[in-house]
């Protein structure tokens, strides 16, 4: 490893060959000497950067296996009321084809979305309504589906018993993210966030993360000691062993040389997930592990989802209308309306929480309105492509950028292309699907755990020695968890007779970012208290120092020079979600920037340290 210490003596010295953005010095700090993000210190690689290809290549595969869990879990959830329970073939056809949207919607974010490096997926705020609708009469399935031995998965009779109802998910979910885009697009959801402050996305991140206990609890409790295992590896490599460092061979400048790396900083999820996957498959081969399915433990056995594996073809290109001409009801649209509500408010605490542990300024009205139009888009497209479902931001990976301390944006990008190939290769997208089950709920302990860390960290610009601030978190946070919980167990007691009014009210009330959300947002606007002590005077300080800064412009502006370059017209300007420029044509703040700070003498002077491989 190559250190050197590198001065820079002008204010126009804007970077510093090789050195990622985040390893300057100073970075916890602010001229004004106040403390800075101190998520954004110690970052092995910042937004901007650039790792290596190969670490891409790794880095991306450790996200798309974060995110494998909840891609895999909404299409097998569905399948039972999709009468496929009993047909793991189109099981996996679904998999693949989620994988393959969520590679298309992921590399949308990232290039012309909100940006920052935010991983797609299905979404669980869309599970419900969907379900709800499906639990109908007119499209509960048959008797004769689930009984197994009466089951012809080739037969044209059960082709269109299931193909019916994703086709009927399908022109919901499409319906329902032409109103997702017109929220996103016409910058109603920009408009909106003048209103929301800390107190508001506070209890949403945080309710994303804690109602999770019990499906996380329940996967590792399939197997304790394999969950257990799984969660030290992942607190001993990402916290006990980040600043180990391992001698790895490197080859450059025309020879091969020994070169240190953070191995266990940049990989703790993928090593511990690799490690616990192959002591289950030891087990298993040992026959350990008990081979009765209704014994204890029997889930953790490698071979349990082999059946997937085995009927998969090694490659199926998934297309638009591969099920069919979507069909449209009322019931369905109003239902996946109120997921997409839930979503696009967990969706912009993804956004804040994401810039947050990244280093980056949090997102410009402009970038959230992007960010929300896309994944509307996104919405669109699953849609389309049948997946039944829609996607959304996947908070399990933002928690992983704050474990692995890795926020490059290219990482995303690389995680998209993964999730492409997994979509098309059918073999490979379902070999991950063997992950045994305590492995995946060990892991999502560990993140779930990060992301409400996160969600609470917002309280930090808000006054916790008001007792009114007091009360509108804890209410928020308490109703919350106690409401949905009350409402899933009681939802005859909320019958107003009108059946599709009924869904809405269900899956709003059973979902517990929602309600912590939705009451945070009305007693911090309603209560009264000063904008200093809600919050929401240092909140929009950051906002405005978000449009000034050049890193703002690189995160948050449009690639390849299109609204600086090309595309400058005077009207593009007035569009809510087009980042605005100065009189100059340059993006806004560009030319306030100082990068160095100065001396009391007046002389700038910036000292790093370079470090390289």
């Amino acid at each position: 490893m190559n250190s050197a210490t590198i001065s820079c003596e002008s204010p126009s010295c804007l970077r510093v060959d090789g050195v990622p953005s985040s390893h300057t010095k100073g970075q916890g700090e602010r001229q004004d000497g106040q403390p800075k993000d101190p998520s954004s210190s110690h970052l092995a690689y910042g937004i901007l950067d650039s790792p290596p290809w190969y670490l891409c290549i790794f880095l991306g595969i450790q996200h798309f296996l974060t995110a494998l869990g909840g891609l895999v879990a909404v299409p097998l959830i569905l399948a039972k009321d999709l009468c496929l329970q009993h047909d793991p073939l189109t099981q996996s056809y679904l998999i693949s084809t989620m994988f393959f949207v969520a590679g298309i919607c992921t590399l949308l974010q990232v290039f012309l979305g909100v940006r920052l490096p935010i991983l797609q997926g299905g979404t669980f705020s869309f599970v419900a309504p969907s379900l709800a609708m499906l639990s109908l009469p007119a499209w509960k399935c048959p008797e004769w589906t689930l009984n197994a031995s009466q089951v012809n998965t080739s037969s044209p009779e059960f082709t269109e018993e299931w193909q019916k109802r994703i086709r009927e998910l399908q022109g919901a979910v499409m319906v329902a993210s032409c109103v997702q885009m017109l929220v996103g697009f016409s910058g109603l959801i920009g408009f909106l966030m003048r209103y929301i402050g800390p107190l508001t996305i506070a209890p949403t991140i945080s309710l994303v993360a804690l109602p999770l206990f019990e499906s996380a609890g329940n996967d590792a409790g399939i197997h304790w000691g394999i969950s257990a295992l799984t969660i030290f590896l992942i607190v001993l490599f990402s916290q006990y062993l980040k600043n180990v460092v391992v001698p790895v061979p490197v080859y450059g400048r025309g020879k091969c040389h020994v070169s240190k790396f953070n191995l266990f900083q940049v990989f703790p999820v993928l090593l511990a997930l690799c490690i616990s996957w192959l002591f289950c498959f030891v087990l298993t081969v040992t026959n350990t592990l008990p081979k009765s399915p209704m014994a204890y433990g029997y889930m953790a056995r490698t071979d349990t989802k082999g059946s997937v594996l085995s009927q998969a073809p090694w490659f199926r290109f998934p297309y638009p209308g591969q099920w069919g001409l979507p069909t449209i009801s009322l019931a369905g649209v109003f239902g996946i309306i109120a997921g997409v509500i839930s979503s696009m408010v967990e969706s912009v605490g993804d956004y804040h929480a994401c810039a947050r542990l990244v280093g980056a300024p949090p997102p410009p009205k402009h970038a959230i309105n992007r960010g929300i139009g896309i994944e509307g888009l996104g919405c669109l497209l699953a849609g389309a492509w049948g997946t039944g479902n829609g996607t959304t931001s996947y908070s399990e990976n933002v928690g992983a950028l704050g474990i692995t301390r890795v926020g490059s944006r290219i990482v995303i990008v690389t995680a998209g292309c993964v999730l492409l190939l997994m979509g098309m290769f059918g073999k490979i997208g379902a070999a991950f699907a063997t992950i045994p089950t305590p492995v995946i709920g060990g892991m999502f302990i560990v993140m779930f755990g990060v992301i409400s860390a996160v969600g609470i960290s917002n309280l930090q610009y808000v006054d916790m020695n008001s007792s009114r601030n007091l009360f509108v978190f804890g209410f928020s946070i308490y109703c919350g968890l106690a409401i949905p919980n009350w409402v899933s167990e009681n939802s005859e007691k909320l019958q107003t007779g009108i059946l599709q009014l009924d869904q809405v009210i269900q899956v709003l009330l059973t979902t517990g970012m929602f309600v912590g959300g939705f009451l945070g947002f009305v007693l911090d606007n309603t209560i009264p208290g000063t904008l200093e002590e809600r919050g929401l005077l240092a909140w929009s300080q950051i906002q405005e120092d978000s449009e000034e800064t050049l890193k703002a412009a690189k995160v948050y502006g449009f690639p390849w020079g299109i609204g600086t370059k090309f595309c400058t017209s005077s009207w593009t300007r007035a569009l809510p979600f087009w980042p605005k420029l100065d009189q100059h044509g340059d993006e806004a703040g560009v030319s306030q920037l100082t990068l160095c700070p100065q001396t009391s003498s007046g002389k700038h002077l910036w000292s790093v340290t370079e470090t390289k491989m």
